[in-house]
């Protein structure tokens, strides 16, 4: 199966300069994200292996798993990782009124808010578009209201069903580079695919000589 655009096009990072697609730095720093969390025991699987290699990273919370979960989302708190805005219930942008759309993401941002340590609330204004699918209207009222729009560099395809854990991670190993974003995702859906794919990326990419940091 070919898959496109595993390595974010050039021309549409080029055509949407507004979102952050990479995080250009000097520190050979790169930047694993987890969309569609919290979920009971993988969620905290990631967090283990996240942790064996001093490792932090972003989660891309929907909010209607952080309203019943909530003690998982503490834990990703207290492993000092970032939190981002991933929706109350994983819109599609480009199938949803703006107006609705918006008030999906105030209602998931309420939610994390309440669920929030103090000392991350100056913090929270990370937004990732569920299926990276986001109008530009709602792109421009989300950045009028604080947010930035986090897509990604390289992403996995962990959540295929039709790709193995293997191409998983020749598709990350084969794409990275210094200020890449990288998609994962701590779902259901995704775990056969994470669970062979995250320990292997962790360790080959550390032994490179990368860095995995949190996005600010």
């Amino acid at each position: 199966m070919k898959l496109h655009w595993i390595k974010t096009n050039w021309l549409l990072k080029l055509l949407f300069p507004s979102y952050t697609w990479m995080i250009p730095n000097k520190t050979n720093s790169i930047f694993l994200t987890f969309d569609d969390g919290p979920t009971p025991e993988i969620t905290e699987w990631t967090l283990s292996q996240l942790k064996q290699h001093n490792a932090k990273a972003t989660f891309f919370c929907i909010g209607t798993n952080v309203e019943k979960y909530s003690e998982i989302f503490e834990k990703i708190q207290h492993d000092n990782h970032a939190i981002g805005n991933h929706t109350f219930n994983h819109l599609n942008g480009w199938k949803t009124n703006s107006n609705k759309y918006i008030e999906n993401v105030k209602k998931c941002e309420d939610i994390i808010l309440r669920n929030l340590f103090d000392i991350y609330k100056n913090q929270f204004k990370l937004f990732r578009p569920p299926y990276g699918k986001i109008s530009f209207l709602q792109s421009y009222k989300l950045r009028k209201l604080g947010y930035k729009i986090i897509m990604w560099d390289v992403i996995s395809y962990d959540f295929d069903t039709n790709v193995s854990g293997e191409q998983c991670l020749e598709n990350i190993l084969k794409n990275i580079e210094s200020g890449s974003i990288i998609v994962f995702h701590d779902s259901q859906k995704a775990y056969k695919n994470l669970k062979y794919a995250l320990p292997k990326t962790l360790k080959t990419l550390s032994e490179r000589g990368f860095k995995f940091e949190k996005i600010n």
